[in-house]
């Protein structure tokens, strides 16, 4: 079964106002099997726009992620998010198509020194966006990527969203920079920069 995902970047007005979302929140999250993947960690803009806080977390499938974003001890924990800062907040299906990686790696990097990248995407020509998810592959592989979101089902349920939303994972926070600088990601980047507009970053895992 495909997991489910928040994805969450947001820019907070008021530091002091804003600890009581988090007492109330993290909580929650534990009690419904959520995993913090990235939590305000240090990252990169790699093209677009960002805010200031990223937030990435796992749960075991994407009712699961609803169900705990519409819960009543999570709704009254986020009033104080909503009135202390500003941001999206997506929450969505995982991928559970083919890897690039597969046959080099077993699985997703997990644990200490995991790194992500995160990307929002809106793409305005699917024929020449093809071309860059075939490019893509071949980077992916060499730098034992593994795509945990890859498009999918989804609910933005605060603020906007783009129409494709992806989540990479890497074993460190180095090659997830190398990965997006290397002459084969950057020719695949040729053909998505033609395609689609879109926001990337890269960021340390929690």
């Amino acid at each position: 079964m495909a997991k489910g995902y928040w994805i969450s970047r947001l820019d907070v007005s008021d530091a002091e106002g804003y600890k009581p979302y988090l007492q109330g929140a993290i909580p929650t999250i534990a009690a419904f099997g959520g995993r913090f993947l990235a939590q305000g960690g240090a990252f990169e803009t790699l093209e677009g726009t960002s805010r200031a806080r990223n937030v990435v977390v796992e749960f075991k499938d994407y009712e699961t992620a609803l169900a705990c974003f519409h819960s009543p001890a999570y709704q009254a924990a986020y009033t104080h998010r909503l009135a202390h800062s500003e941001g999206e907040h997506l929450v969505i299906e995982g991928y559970e198509g083919d890897q690039p990686a597969a046959g080099v790696i077993d699985g997703p990097a997990q644990g200490p020194g995991t790194a992500y990248w995160v990307m929002r995407i809106d793409v305005h020509d699917l024929e020449t966006y093809k071309s860059y998810i075939a490019a893509d592959a071949l980077a992916v592989r060499k730098y034992e990527g593994w795509f945990l979101v890859r498009g999918g089902r989804h609910e933005a349920v605060h603020g906007s969203a783009r129409s494709r939303n992806v989540v990479l994972a890497f074993k460190d926070y180095e090659t997830a920079l190398a990965c997006y600088h290397s002459p084969e990601y950057q020719e695949a980047f040729g053909f998505r920069a033609k395609a689609a507009v879109a926001e990337v970053i890269a960021i340390h895992g929690a």
